[in-house]
């Protein structure tokens, strides 16, 4: 009933959001005297305020439309390369000829966000890569009839994705997928080894919950699979062209992020209030960016959410060695072919220091010189792939270390 009352909830406060825009349009008026007033400008903060904040967010869009090539505007154009019943594989189409730019496949997390949190990620590799990314579906918009999703289908999906791509991919995960992205490349290279990828880049990654454990960890660990099961699953209400799946909501997983850092987001909604009391326009528009993005969330379905709770925060399957992918066991020692990179951050509240390194450990049999790892100082978890650090630290790592890879 949990869902139900959210929607409930949203739909109540409708008529009063609908209420303040309304109030806004006439308080916003040039030519309203109260408009410049001390006591027009707190209302109109506050009635903006309240409907941002009470506003439904929708999937947001990527938006690339041009990058700078050596000095010069080239046009991109968002492509679908592939369809899968659960995913979009999308290619940024760059409108020039640049056949030495290497393939990045970018695997987004499927955590409650859409792929275009990483909308930044892709921009910083637009200019000098080829670059693709996972596209996942809102399980609220899935019809119950049509097919299930699970952890096993996820590797499947990406192992089906190198394979389009071919053997010269280079592949970048970002938080969840580190484990899916680190259990299809290990089959791969067990399996198919020529059609293996290049490199595998894994930044801010659960591959081993044990070490540096989080509050996330703590209290993954705090409950067992059954009260996820009974507790955080929901069937999605009517309304929706996914009613009656059992999903995890994205507005959980929302609340949960929320709840971790309080007392900084309300600080942040303070100042945008104060910023538009003030009329400061460029700190307001980069705090509403970051939050019409974070708000923006997705439904998990439900069965790829409590094996990935199983596996990583509960069992440890994959550091343990007792991961099964459709009951054959994943073994990541079989990488011998794929470089790996890994990157995290010095104050990363949600993967903690060591959870990505381990990956290192787990491939005893990868030469030397194809192990990198990197630890980024002064940033959380949402700096290691986006903003200021990210672009100026972060990505020329990366792109280094994809350039240096051979096949």
């Amino acid at each position: 009933m949990l869902y139900q009352a959210y929607e409930l909830q949203r739909a109540s406060l409708a008529p009063f959001r609908l209420m303040a825009t309304n109030a806004l349009s006439i308080l916003d008026l040039p030519f309203n005297p109260l408009r410049e007033t001390k006591l027009g400008r707190a209302a109109i903060a506050a009635l903006d305020s309240f409907e941002h904040t009470t506003r439904a967010f929708g999937k947001p869009i990527f938006g690339h439309r041009e990058t700078e090539i050596n000095g010069e505007m080239v046009a991109v154009h968002e492509q679908i390369v592939m369809v899968k019943p659960w995913c979009d594989l999308l290619n940024f189409r760059r409108a020039t000829d640049r056949p030495k730019d290497r393939k990045v496949l970018m695997v987004a997390p499927m955590s409650g966000h859409f792929a275009t949190l990483l909308r930044g990620t892709v921009e910083a590799f637009l200019p000098d890569h080829d670059v693709y990314i996972t596209d996942w579906r809102d399980a609220r918009q899935m019809p119950l009839l049509g097919p299930d999703f699970d952890l096993a289908d996820y590797v499947d999906y990406l192992v089906e994705f190198i394979r389009f791509l071919g053997p010269d991919t280079h592949v970048i995960a970002v938080c969840q997928p580190s484990v899916p992205v680190m259990a299809a490349v290990a089959l791969m290279n067990a399996g198919e080894i020529d059609a293996a990828p290049v490199s595998m880049t894994l930044i801010g990654g659960p591959i081993d919950t044990r070490e540096g454990p989080t509050a996330v960890n703590a209290f993954a660990k705090s409950h067992d699979l059954d009260w996820f099961r009974h507790k955080v699953i929901h069937a999605v209400p009517f309304g929706n062209p996914g009613f009656m799946r059992r999903v995890y909501p994205g507005f959980l997983q929302l609340a949960g992020f929320l709840a971790m850092n309080m007392d900084k987001h309300v600080e942040a909604h303070w100042q945008m209030y104060q910023h538009l009391v003030d009329g400061d326009g460029e700190p307001l528009a980069a705090k509403r960016r970051f939050y019409d993005e974070y708000r923006s969330v997705m439904d998990m379905p439900a069965d790829y959410y409590l094996q990935t709770i199983e596996a990583v925060f509960l069992e440890h399957s994959l550091p343990r060695g007792i991961y099964r992918h459709r009951g054959e066991r994943v073994d990541p020692g079989a990488i011998t072919r794929t470089a790996i990179q890994t990157i995290e951050g010095e104050r990363d509240d949600i993967s903690g220091i060591g959870q990505t390194k381990a990956a290192h450990t787990l491939t005893p049999n990868l030469a030397a010189d194809r192990h990198v790892h990197y630890e980024q100082p002064g940033v959380g978890h949402y700096g290691l792939f986006n903003g200021r650090r990210f672009n100026a630290d972060v990505a020329p790592r990366i792109k280094a270390f994809i350039r240096d890879q051979r096949i």
